[in-house]
This record gives structure tokens, C-alpha cells and sequence, in this order.
């Protein structure tokens, strides 16, 4: 029995190969023209490869070049601060010459707006120094009287310290005045100055803030942050000095005026 059961076993046909799909077999013989092996695993250029991760990783962490600015606003935060950035940017009238408010804005100290409004001056505007002002004759078209513009003004910066460059300039321009204690202005504070000379907020900016502006025409939103957080990257050391100035002008305004020696009585000869 057992024998019989060999001899079975001997003359069972032989297996047959099954025959592959044609297009599985012309997927094997390309694999194999580029240098596949089912058992070997491709081999890859050093270079090529090296290349392909540094991209690679670029691709994956854009941030990673791409630099915050630090003028933009960390929060959604427009509250009307207890200090406020101001910049202002002026037309020409007259011949030219003389300088006309055209644009005002002001910050808090979070750099949200506070108020971003074009002006129309009084007087005929004839030269819009659109490539520093940035104001065009379309801008003033609906622009708001200068009138509404100053009131508003003067309201929002009413018992706060007010932050800008330069701000005599932008008084003048809207004939307002402010409490000398309540301004810091980034071109006549001490650290800020080279030599006892006032440097342009540009530079200020690029020096101590790591940022670019006023690269043609002037942005009075981004002067204002600008000026801002100049303000604030220095805030502890400036009030200090300022109260330090007060306190010195305070005592020399107590001093009393030193008496005149008595004259001398003429003696009768």
C-alpha cells in the first residue's frame, strides 16, 4: 500500500507555470532597465539626496526664514491706551512752500489704530508730495474738513502721553498744543541722538527696531508703530529721565531770586 501510494506521487503531472499579465511583466522589465532589484534596494546619489533634504526642509518650515515684523500688532486690542502714537504727513499750499495737514493717524500702544483720517486743508493744495506723503488728489476728495479733523484730535490725546518724531511739526500742522511732560518724542530723546544730532526715524528704526521703513512713500500708520515701540522698548528708562528733568525744573522754579547787596549810604562830607 504503501508503495503504491509512492508510485502515485511520482506520476503526478508537473506544476504549470501561470502565465503574468502582460502588463505586470512590462512593469518588471522597466523596473529592472533602471536598476531595480526585487532584492536590492536602489541606490541614490550623495549629492542628489543631500540637495533634496535641504529643500526638503525649507519646504517643511517656512517660517523658519520668513521674519516676523515687529511692528505688526501681537493683539485685536483698540482701546484708547494711556499712551498713543501719533504721525502726520503734510501737503503743500501757498507756492508750495508751506506745509498743510493732509493725513493723521494715531495708534495705542498695541499699534491698532486709533484714528486714520485724510484732511482737507483750508487752503488750495498745489503740490501733493505724493512720493514722501503718499497722498493722492483722489484722497482728498472726501477727505474730512480740517476743522472735525483737529477736534478729534485733541480729544483722543487729551491727558496721555502722546509718542511721535519731530512732533512740533505735526502741532503746527494742526495748530494744537500738548502739556511739555506728556510728549516723548524719539528724535529729542538723549540715547536716540549722535552726537547731540537728531537722527530720521528710518534710521531709528534700523537700528534699534531691526526694520526697514519710509522706502519711498511714507506709511503714517507704520511711522506711528514705529515711533511706538521705540517708546516702549525704552519706556523704563525714559520716564525715569523725564521725572528727573521735572524734579530738576521744579526746584530751580522754588529757588528764590538772591538779595541785592544794600548800597553803600552816601556819607555827607
Amino acid at each position: 500500500m504503501e508503495s503504491d501510494r509512492n508510485n502515485k506521487k511520482r506520476k503526478k503531472s508537473p506544476k504549470t507555470h501561470l502565465q503574468l499579465n502582460p502588463n505586470w511583466a512590462q512593469l518588471q522589465l522597466k523596473l529592472k532597465s533602471n536598476g531595480f532589484n526585487k532584492f536590492s534596494k536602489p541606490t541614490k546619489d550623495p549629492e542628489s539626496e543631500t540637495q533634496n533634504s535641504i529643500l526638503g526642509k525649507r519646504k517643511d518650515r517656512p517660517e523658519a526664514e520668513s521674519k516676523l515684523n515687529p511692528l505688526t500688532p501681537t493683539n485685536d486690542d483698540f482701546s484708547l491706551t494711556d499712551v498713543v502714537a501719533m504721525d502726520c504727513e503734510m501737503v503743500g499750499i501757498s507756492q508750495g512752500n508751506k506745509s498743510a495737514l493732509g493725513r493723521v493717524t494715531l495708534v495705542n500702544k498695541w499699534g491698532n489704530v486709533l484714528y486714520d483720517e485724510f484732511v482737507r486743508p483750508v487752503e488750495r493744495v498745489v503740490d501733493f508730495r505724493t512720493k514722501i506723503s503718499g497722498i493722492r488728489p483722489r484722497d482728498l476728495r472726501k477727505a474730512k474738513d480740517f476743522r472735525i479733523v483737529q477736534k478729534k484730535v485733541a480729544e483722543l490725546v487729551e491727558g496721555r502721553i502722546l509718542v511721535g518724531h519731530a512732533l512740533h511739526n505735526d502741532f503746527k500742522a494742526l495748530l494744537l498744543t500738548h502739556p511739555k511732560e506728556d510728549l516723548r518724542d524719539t528724535s529729542e530723546y538723549l540715547p536716540f541722538l549722535k552726537e547731540g544730532r537728531r537722527k530720521s526715524l528710518r534710521h531709528l528704526a534700523s537700528e534699534f527696531l531691526g526694520v526697514e521703513i519710509q522706502n519711498g512713500e511714507h506709511c503714517p500708520v507704520e511711522d506711528a508703530r514705529a515711533a511706538m515701540m521705540l517708546y516702549l522698548k525704552n519706556r523704563k528708562q525714559w520716564e525715569k529721565s523725564t521725572k528727573d528733568q521735572i524734579r530738576l525744573q521744579q526746584k530751580q522754579m522754588k529757588r528764590k531770586p538772591k538779595r541785592k547787596p544794600k548800597k553803600k549810604e552816601a556819607v555827607n562830607v
